[in-house]
């Protein structure tokens, strides 16, 4: 099959919308510059089984815990984590490296 036969075909020509669409940015203006977010909730409900967790042969299911139940460390385990600016060669250079290295 040839280049030409290709574009003439109509299909291939426009498969998406032919008028753009923005998304709203009313989330951000809801929300005020100030205020905390709130942790995130487990996605699954206490004492549900957690397959894959348990690797150790005749020991009982592993069972989710309510969200209290665990230490608060673990909800902040997902965010970036934010290093102070100490200079060159300091460890908040090392963690991002500069531009056109």
């Amino acid at each position: 099959m040839s280049l030409s036969t290709i574009l003439r075909r109509s299909s291939c020509i426009a498969l998406g919308p032919r008028t753009r669409t923005y998304a709203s940015n009313a989330a951000a203006k809801s929300s005020p510059k100030g205020a905390q977010k709130a942790p995130p909730q487990s996605s699954c409900a206490p004492d549900t089984v957690i397959t894959g967790a348990n690797y150790l042969k005749g020991q009982p299911p592993v069972l989710a815990l309510p969200d209290e139940e665990y230490p608060a460390w673990l909800w902040t385990v997902l965010e970036e984590r934010v290093w102070p600016d100490d200079g060159p060669g300091g460890r908040g250079r090392a963690s991002r490296p500069e531009k056109g290295e």
